[in-house]
């Protein structure tokens, strides 16, 4: 089985790390044959995920030459050269509803929004996401595929170390630059607390950070899995104040290292968060 995702690039971002996931389990477990095809010029070297050294990667204009069993958009402008590929079967994975990352007066929000009418199967890793999909396009074929957390890289601890003395370790993590993170709003909130408080924030672009003077104790990024697992396994509260969220990993990767999480209502926080259970959700 020959199957092409079709990416636009492979710098760090959440989204990213999913399909080259989903890309080396499909290559290591099930024995596909998985190419990551990049739908544009790359100007800086990719970000070293794990397994991305098991899967071919190739250009655009290399991989229509080739015959695929499926080609698999990941990105809404990727969706627009899928059909560029020559595949026996054409899908795309869903991990937002992408129209909702622009402002209602950026053309890119069109953009985004007619892409949901492409003659497609989709595949998607959030129930509210298929659930709007089979709303609006009865007639095609939806999959609900769940993330999981690398247990290797996140193990669970066999015991909790109650922390009871000290401030309360508070990690913000997310792009700083990128309005819907709710990086921004996160630094401010922990930062008024009155009670003994210490802040990370982990962002891919510190140098936003550094710009927008955002307040915090320690400014780190952007940080390997393993180096975010370590950081989790020594946080308390995890801070995650989006507005925009297709499932979000961060709370989720927090939960597997000892860590809980205080969330906005954002849509997927639904998939594992439970107000006053496992985590708080807060406006």
């Amino acid at each position: 089985m020959r199957v092409a995702f079709l990416l636009n690039d492979l710098q760090l971002s959440g989204g990213v790390g999913v399909v080259v996931e989903h890309a080396r389990q499909l290559s290591d477990r099930h024995g596909f044959d998985v190419t990551l095809v990049l739908a544009r010029e790359q100007e800086e070297p990719p970000w070293r995920y794990r397994g991305l050294t098991d899967v071919a990667v190739e250009t655009l204009p290399q991989a229509r030459h080739e015959q695929f069993d499926v080609a698999v958009a990941t990105w809404w402008e990727t969706a627009f050269s899928l059909f560029e590929l020559s595949a026996s079967r054409y899908a795309y994975f869903v991990q937002s509803l992408e129209d909702r990352f622009y402002h209602a007066d950026e053309a890119e929000r069109i953009g985004a929004s007619l892409t949901m009418d492409l003659p497609v199967d989709f595949i998607t890793e959030a129930g509210w996401i298929a659930d709007t999909i089979r709303a609006t396009r009865p007639e095609a074929r939806v999959f609900f595929v769940r993330n999981g957390i690398d247990k290797h890289a996140f193990p669970l601890p066999g015991k909790l170390d109650v922390r009871r003395r000290g401030p309360l370790r508070v990690l913000v993590e997310g792009h700083a630059g990128v309005w819907f993170k709710g990086v921004e709003s996160a630094a401010y909130a922990a930062a008024a607390m009155k009670e003994p408080h210490h802040v990370t924030l982990v962002v891919p672009d510190a140098e936003h950070s550094l710009e927008e003077d955002l307040p915090a104790d320690d400014l780190v990024g952007p940080l390997s899995r393993e180096q975010m697992s370590e950081l989790y396994g020594r946080t308390d509260v995890v801070l995650k104040l989006s507005s925009v969220e297709g499932m979000f990993g961060p709370p989720l990767e927090g939960f597997h290292r000892g860590a809980t999480c205080v969330v906005s209502p954002v849509t997927g926080h639904e998939e594992y968060v439970e107000h006053g259970w496992n985590g708080l959700v807060t406006d």
